[in-house]
């Protein structure tokens, strides 16, 4: 009776194979695609500050009037919209959102290319580019479970916000120093952090089309990853112009 369908064994694992070998080819494209939204948008948003930088018929009017603050937080706008409103958009709609976002970031952060050197700043650019690579590929490739670490970098996040906000009115460099290292410590960790997490969003969403807005929303999470420790290290090792 054990022997009356010898070959099933063998046809099971081989369909496991396939299977297996299908979620990891579709694993790599689906990251493959976060990666490239991410880029593209880091893109964007690099043209649109130095654009602006390079036109003082632009940032005059921006950063010598109030408008400055519209600049500033219309990017806060943009994360809300996205992270609340992303389920029930539609996959292009989503993606302009996105698109959106990253140009009206390159405004903000055209004060980048006013305050610091550009060899300051494309020196910080890639020793950024470096280690996010590292943690994000750190994060892709590890066994250990980063979401224990989750809850800890969400405090931190939170306390940086803070920190910040306060900082604007208290002007202190110290607190300035402080924030930049524990900015930098968080958003690496977050960059492992992420990429694991958009992983596992994706085993959990296999074969569906709502992977197409997890990319995009992946890509956010990874961007912003990316300018936060950009920002960090640009406070700690940029220099500035005289």
């Amino acid at each position: 009776m054990w022997n009356q369908y010898p070959e099933q064994p063998q046809q099971y694992g081989y369909a496991r194979t396939i299977d297996q070998a299908a979620f990891d080819a579709g694993l790599r494209q689906h990251m493959l695609r976060v990666y490239n939204f991410m880029m593209l948008g880091l893109a964007v948003t690099g043209a649109v500050a130095f654009l602006v930088a390079s036109m003082p018929a632009l940032y005059v009017p921006i950063f010598t009037t109030p408008l400055k603050w519209v600049v500033m937080l219309a990017p806060l706008a943009f994360i809300m919209v996205l992270s609340w409103r992303f389920q029930s958009m539609s996959l292009g709609a989503l993606q302009a959102t996105f698109w959106a976002f990253c140009a009206v970031m390159g405004l903000s952060m055209a004060s980048v290319f006013l305050v610091f050197t550009g060899a300051s700043v494309a020196r910080v650019f890639f020793i950024t580019a470096a280690m996010f690579a590292g943690m994000s590929l750190y994060g892709y490739t590890t066994k250990a479970d980063l979401s224990k670490m989750g809850a800890f970098l969400m405090m931190g996040l939170l306390g940086i916000v803070i920190a910040g906000i306060v900082n604007i009115f208290v002007g202190s460099t110290a607190l300035q120093f402080a924030i930049s290292v524990i900015g930098v410590l968080v958003f690496t960790g977050l960059t492992a952090y992420d990429t694991q997490r958009i992983k596992e969003e994706y085993a959990e969403g296999y074969g569906h089309e709502a992977n197409g807005k997890l990319a995009v929303m992946g890509a956010l999470s990874l961007y912003l990853n990316f300018i936060n420790l950009f920002q960090m290290l640009l406070q700690l090792l940029g220099q500035r112009e005289e």
